[in-house]
């Protein structure tokens, strides 16, 4: 064997590894979010079982605005069925949850909301869209309320304001709202 051979042996056994974590396939390793991995893995599942992308779902709060951001999602999208690939294209029809309250005021801005929709997909993908009325906010935990605490000086000071006042449900509104006002003061 020429002592070359060994001399380049042995330079090759003396370098040091990569590690599997640092290196993959040649390429640098890159970190990647929780959401990327995951919307790699839900994308396709949407699209099958709803007719949607991810993309649609993360751009619903612009495409409907404020008004409607916290009240309605889209549910599905429901692409007509073509029996050849020769048959035109027809637009689906997006399936739009929406919070009971916020359906009538909703359905009065829908042909907007679906040319933004359409914006959004870059050509007519959508022909129309029906609400379904259901609960779309979670139930937000209730903060429990702590009793306001006002100091007997303070109660004296409130009552001699509200003296006058003769109606006695306006004259015990009017003292919660000074208790209010006068433990936010506190704080």
């Amino acid at each position: 064997m020429p002592r070359n051979a060994i001399k380049n042996k042995n330079q090759v056994m003396s370098e040091k590894p990569t590690s599997k974590s640092t290196k993959k396939r040649g390429k640098s390793f890159q970190p990647r979010s929780v959401s990327e991995i995951v919307g790699k893995v839900l994308e396709p599942v949407l699209a099958r079982r709803a007719g949607m992308t991810l993309d649609l779902m993360k751009a619903w709060p612009e495409i409907v605005g404020e008004e409607f951001r916290e009240t309605t999602r889209p549910e599905k999208i429901n692409w007509p069925r073509r029996a050849h690939e020769d048959d035109p294209f027809k637009p689906a029809v997006l399936v739009v949850a929406c919070e009971n309250s916020a359906a009538l005021f909703f359905q009065h801005e829908q042909a907007a909301i679906l040319e933004r929709v359409n914006v959004f997909f870059g050509f007519e993908a959508i022909g129309r869209m029906t609400i379904q009325q259901k609960t779309v906010v979670a139930a937000k935990s209730q903060k429990k309320i702590e009793p306001v605490k006002v100091t007997t000086d303070d109660e004296i000071r409130l009552a001699s304001i509200l003296e006058e006042i003769d109606d006695p449900e306006l004259k015990e509104t009017l003292a919660k709202l000074g208790r209010g006002v006068i433990a936010r003061n506190a704080k």
